[in-house]
């Protein structure tokens, strides 16, 4: 005979085991989203959609990527490739010579 105690005793069980898959699984993803994009591309294109159904992503992807630069603070030295890739330019080395203009997007 099955008692109230005995399923109450189950379902914590079962609740304590679902509660150290999600944290589990919010740590792994937190720290993927902490890793340069393309290996965190890598990883997310091996994630199946219904999986990411169950985790916060859009508030610890905000966290992960954060970063620490507030209003106002210089922007971390960098370099790209022109668009004919003949040249890299630095940033640093337009410091001071004219104003500089960094548009991140999408243009199509």
């Amino acid at each position: 005979m099955v008692t109230a105690s005995g399923i109450g005793r189950k379902l914590l069980l079962v609740a304590a085991i679902l509660l150290v898959f999600q944290v589990s699984l919010c740590a792994g993803f937190y720290w993927a989203m902490c890793q340069p994009p393309d290996r965190f591309g890598q990883i997310m294109a091996r994630t199946p959609f219904p999986l990411m159904m169950v985790l916060p992503f859009e508030t610890m992807w905000k966290h992960a990527r954060a970063g620490v630069l507030r209003p106002g603070d210089a922007a971390p030295d960098f370099s790209l490739p022109t668009l004919d890739h003949a040249a890299t330019v630095r940033l640093s080395s337009l410091r001071g010579a004219r104003p500089v203009v960094l548009v991140f997007g999408s243009y199509t």
